[in-house]
């Protein structure tokens, strides 16, 4: 029998360690009352397609891991979110997380990155039980070779998490696993290369894209998989295999020719509404792929978790000084430069405009109010109410949030915001990192990256010209940390760039403001001590159960 929501038995088989071994025939022969079973859905197309959409979401396998509603597809926003392991902030209150940026990640000890691996392999399950079956469906061809496509599309996302978290995968292929199967064997655990699990991925994308429609419609459009998103996540799989870490598993050329592919498509397009608009406009021009929350679902609320304290909110991921320092000017300079026009004493003032729609500090316009994070008496400081919430950082996160909702009692109403997996500003930036990689930096890599730093609501000036490869390389590197912040990127870009060691070895740091009359002083500070990388952390370690239940076949990550 099947849950259509989580298909709970079966696909806890294949979590590569994850499986039942105890149940008795007397308890599985037993017809659930709360479930949908295997001959209903393979014999009913609506039933099917609802199975099918359901892949899109996962069980509940952490504590926090979303409130009443399925986690997402990917991770997307629940408490602590992904920035709170690297350099863009820390979470608060800790949630897990201050273990990992102090390098104590140990296989009996993931904090909140513990899932994906019985994540993964549980939806690589589902996914091929459906492929398998799918024939049999009341259905006709063309529909059933869209779902096919869309299977594709979601088995080797779950496939580029695996690898992009933990390098080598056990490509399983199409096999569905049965408790009757021998489920010791060696086939189960043998990791495949970096590059035999992209070729894979890459494979499955390219035969998805062939099948997948330009577009969607009815409420799921933006949800559901298209050739656009099968094509971005080629291109950020290519990105990430000819970087350094994956050990030559793709070239630059076919990373830049990937990007290509999705631009030339001529369907997506930079959002102009506002840098901070687009993040609460659900239905885009620049969207590629998201998850799409649903008003009236109970789920997490960016405006509680993450505003400041003396609204009630919780503080939750508080952007660092770290990043706040790796913000240009609007000039174009940044401010350790020799002929900077940044102002030490006046720190926010003139900032790249992705900064204002990015990050709350001190004196920042909020909520008819202002921010007030200095000290003594600021009613964001530890002299604030709520001060068990103050931010450690001196910041509070701006970037997601909507200020029409409310943060008192947003329950069912506030956290509606769309969760955007792939825009067109990646690929933009994907593309002219490959191509300056592959070709040096010629006017289409000027051309990308000058796109996404000038267009309507931002309007940044272009990138000088003359640039070498490797200053090309660092402006890129830095557009990438400034445009996509927050939005899951930093943590496997610094990885992938092998820079992890370098950046992620800097303390965490905050602002301490001392506010005397109409004047601010302004003081560094650690924000949370014992911040720390070594090399192993490049790639997670795989979960102390999960080999143990291989009765140790499962190889794990060196280090660990």
């Amino acid at each position: 029998m099947k849950n259509i929501k989580s298909t709970k038995l079966l696909a806890a088989l294949l979590a590569l360690g994850s499986m039942v071994s105890s149940c008795k025939q007397d308890f599985l022969s037993i017809v659930p009352t709360d479930r949908v079973s295997d001959a209903a859905i393979l014999s009913d197309s609506v039933l099917f397609e609802a199975y099918v959409v359901n892949r899109y979401m996962g069980v509940r396998l952490t504590d926090k891991e979303a409130e009443g509603t399925p986690p997402g597809f990917g991770r997307g926003f629940e408490y602590a979110m992904w920035s709170s392991l690297t350099d863009e902030s820390i979470y608060n209150n800790d949630d897990n997380t201050w273990l990992i940026q102090r390098g104590q990640i140990a296989p009996e000890n993931t904090g909140i990155a513990g899932t994906f691996w019985s994540r993964s392999y549980r939806s690589i399950r589902e996914i091929n039980y459906a492929l398998a079956n799918i024939e049999q469906l009341p259905m006709s061809a063309a529909r059933k070779r869209q779902i096919k496509a869309e299977l594709r599309f979601i088995r080797a996302f779950r496939y580029h998490d695996l690898i992009r978290n933990y390098g080598k995968a056990v490509l399983v292929g199409d096999k569905v696993f049965q408790i009757s199967d021998d489920l010791t064997s060696q086939e189960l655990f043998n990791r495949s290369s970096i590059k035999a699990g992209i070729d894979y991925a890459v494979a499955e994308l390219d035969a998805a894209a062939a099948d997948l429609p330009l577009s969607n419609g009815g409420s799921w459009a933006l949800g559901r998989a298209t050739k656009g998103a099968a094509l971005a996540l080629k291109s950020r799989l290519l990105l990430y295999g000819a970087s350094p870490l994956y050990e030559n598993a793709a070239t630059w050329a076919s990373a830049a020719s990937a990007a290509k592919a999705v631009m030339d498509l001529g369907k997506y397009s930079l959002y102009t509404g506002g840098y901070g608009n687009l993040f609460l406009t659900n239905d885009n021009s620049e969207i590629i792929f998201s998850r799409v929350y649903a008003q009236g679902a109970r789920h997490v609320c960016l405006e509680i978790s993450n505003g400041p304290n003396s609204y009630n909110a919780w503080g939750g991921n508080v952007p660092l000084q770290n990043l706040v320092d790796d913000y240009e000017m609007m000039d174009g300079t940044r401010i350790t430069d020799a002929n900077t026009s940044y102002n030490p004493s006046r720190p926010y003032a003139n900032r790249d405009p992705r900064f204002y729609a990015t990050i709350l500090y001190n004196d920042a316009p909020y909520r008819n109010s202002t921010v007030q994070t200095f000290t003594p008496g600021g009613k964001d400081s530890k002299d604030g109410p709520s001060n068990w919430n103050t931010s450690k950082t001196g910041y509070y996160l701006k970037k997601f949030m909507n200020d029409n909702l409310p943060i008192d009692n947003p329950w069912d109403v506030a956290g509606t915001q769309t969760w955007i997996y792939f825009r067109y500003a990646e690929i933009l930036l994907n593309y002219a990192e490959a191509q300056n990689e592959a070709s040096g930096p010629d006017a289409s890599v000027y051309a990308a990256v000058n796109a996404v730093r000038q267009r309507t609501g931002v309007g940044m000036p272009a990138l000088p010209t003359g640039l070498t490869q490797a200053q090309m390389r660092e402006r890129i590197r830095n557009e990438r940390r400034i445009e996509l912040a927050f939005e899951e990127h930093r943590f496997y870009d610094v990885r992938r760039w092998k820079t992890a060691s370098t950046v992620e070895n800097v303390p965490a740091y905050g602002i301490d403001i001392n506010k005397s009359g109409t004047n601010y002083t302004y003081s560094k500070k650690v924000a949370l001590t014992g911040r720390a990388f070594t090399d192993k952390q490049y790639w997670l370690p795989i979960p102390r159960a999960e080999i143990q239940a291989s009765n140790n076949k499962l190889e794990q990550n060196p280090g660990y």
